[in-house]
C-alpha cells in the first residue's frame, strides 16, 4: 500500500449569526476566506452570483504532496489561540470541522494520522472530514 498523492486541508467554521471578525479576533488570525450570511460572490469560473446561506470562516494549509495531514494541521493550528475556552466558546455556538481533501495515486492508498494532531482537533471540539478522490487513469480521462 502507497501513501496518499496529495492532502488538502481546511478549517472550516459556520453558523448563520457567524460574524468572521469576531472569529479573526477570537482566534488571534485571519481567515484565507471568510462570508456573512447573505453575503453575494460571483464564481469566476460560472459568472453566477452566489447568495452565502450562513456565516462561515475558513483557515486553508498549503497543500501537501507528498500527502501530510499532520503537517497541515500544525500549519493551521499553529496560528490560532491554543486558548481552550475560546474554543469551546466557538465550538459551543458554531459546526467547527478540519475538512481535508486526499487525492489517492493508486486504488489501495493509505495515511495514519499521529495522536498528537487527534489530540489537537478533539481538545478543541473540531470534527475531522474527508473527501477522498480515488485516482484517475488514462482510460477515466480518454472516456470523459
Amino acid at each position: 500500500m502507497s501513501g496518499v498523492k496529495t492532502s488538502t486541508a481546511t478549517l472550516r467554521i459556520y453558523g448563520d449569526d457567524l460574524v468572521p471578525q469576531e472569529i479573526t479576533e477570537m482566534l488571534g488570525a485571519s481567515p484565507t476566506h471568510a462570508k456573512i450570511k447573505g453575503e453575494k460572490s460571483f464564481g469566476s469560473k460560472t459568472g453566477q452570483t452566489y447568495v452565502a446561506k450562513s456565516g462561515m470562516w475558513q483557515l486553508a494549509a498549503s497543500d501537501r504532496e507528498p500527502e501530510d495531514i499532520d503537517g497541515q494541521i500544525r500549519e493551521i493550528f499553529g496560528k490560532l489561540s491554543a486558548d481552550l475556552s475560546v474554543w469551546q466558546c466557538i465550538a459551543k455556538k458554531y459546526r467547527v470541522n478540519l475538512f481535508c481533501g486526499l487525492f489517492m495515486s493508486e486504488t489501495n492508498d493509505g495515511l495514519g494520522i499521529s495522536p498528537q494532531s487527534l489530540g489537537v482537533l478533539a481538545e478543541r471540539g473540531v470534527e475531522l472530514w474527508f473527501d477522498i478522490y480515488s485516482p484517475i487513469d488514462d482510460d477515466d480521462q480518454l472516456s470523459a
